[in-house]
């Protein structure tokens, strides 16, 4: 009998009837138009300010009595940024049909305030991020799961692996892998190396994959089919094993370095996407197609200790505060559920 424990839900809505959200995707839209009918890639990068005001060339903050709640637009995951304390939102912005070149990440506070609205693409100079999904923070570099093309001119889609200084959000490098079309999300093993999930398609015309992507560039197929169903969600755990979870059915697979099925879990729900593993080796699940979170501790059944989270995306633990942060992409909107 699953048990539904009292734990704190917050949902922060970042696009409500002050229009906030609508004006995020007007603005956004407005930003590719403006990088689209000039050559931006060869300008130089530049990294968001914290939200306040420049006046006469002088900046001042926004003063600490201020929240400001907003800035995300289809937020697809979020990673947490311990050199500064605090989370990391990827948002996919504008689809690439609509508006190519539309993803930024915002910095985020604890309580679902705004730090930095567009910290990652506050212009397009120098700056390619186009429909970002999942996410991961290895040796100092934000790792993002993103693609080219799938264009309004029907430009094929092809994965590509993004990286960018978590200390200045500049550009780090960026791996392309034509084998597949698009990552869902991504883990980074301590190695370097990248497991990529390509969640495909039940009627066998894309492929249900893991990749590897190792530090050089060289991409190959780490899992491929049977026992993955619609694979989503990816994670490292405390042994360097490779956690997947199936959004086909319940199932948490936890795969060796050398590719073997070492362990199959179930969460409370099906359908899942978020998958969080704490020190502790306790998992968080979060079911996108249920909205639910399942608790998984060591050798003991799943517990579903939060519901009716609507679409929860790949979350992320918030370390500084102890919490969960879950995107809700199609709502423009994080939830927070605190442990």
């Amino acid at each position: 009998m699953k048990t539904l424990f009292a734990t704190t839900f917050t949902a922060i809505l970042l696009a409500g009837c002050s229009g906030t959200g609508q004006d995020a995707s007007n603005s956004a839209a407005a930003n590719s138009a403006t990088a689209n009918s000039v050559d931006t890639a060869s300008l130089p990068f530049e990294a968001g300010q914290p939200l306040g005001v420049t006046t006469d060339g002088k900046f001042t903050p926004m003063s600490d009595n201020v929240k400001v709640y907003g800035a995300v637009v289809s937020a697809e995951s979020c990673s947490y940024d311990a050199t500064r304390d605090l989370i990391m939102v990827i948002n996919r912005g504008a689809a690439q049909k609509e508006a190519p070149n539309d993803g930024f990440v915002s910095l985020m506070n604890h309580d679902g305030s705004i730090h930095t609205t567009r910290w990652i693409g506050m212009n397009r100079n120098g700056l390619v991020l186009n429909q970002p999904f999942g996410s991961d923070v290895h040796d100092g570099k934000l790792y993002l799961a993103d693609s080219d093309g799938d264009t309004a001119d029907g430009a094929e889609r092809v994965s590509v692996l993004r990286m960018f200084d978590i200390k200045t959000g500049a550009p780090a490098g960026e791996v392309k892998v034509p084998e597949s079309q698009w990552f869902n999300d991504i883990a980074v093993a301590k190695d370097g190396t990248v497991y990529a999930s390509q969640t495909g398609n039940t009627e066998g015309t894309t492929p249900q994959r893991i990749f590897k992507v190792t530090p050089d560039g060289k991409a190959s197929i780490f899992i491929d089919g049977a026992p993955l169903s619609r694979p989503n969600g990816v994670a490292m755990d405390n042994d360097g094993n490779i956690v997947v979870l199936n959004m086909g059915n319940d199932e948490v697979l936890t795969f060796s370095p050398d590719g073997k099925l070492a362990k199959t879990e179930k969460a409370a729900q099906a359908g899942n996407d978020g998958l969080v593993i704490l020190k502790d080796g306790t998992k968080y699940v979060s079911s996108v197609m249920n909205g639910g979170i399942s608790r998984i501790r060591p050798n003991q059944p799943a517990e579903l200790i939060a519901t009716g989270i609507p679409s929860a995306a790949s979350m992320c633990y918030d370390e500084g505060a102890n919490q969960l942060v879950i995107p809700m992409n199609p709502n423009n909107s994080v939830a927070i559920v605190k442990l």
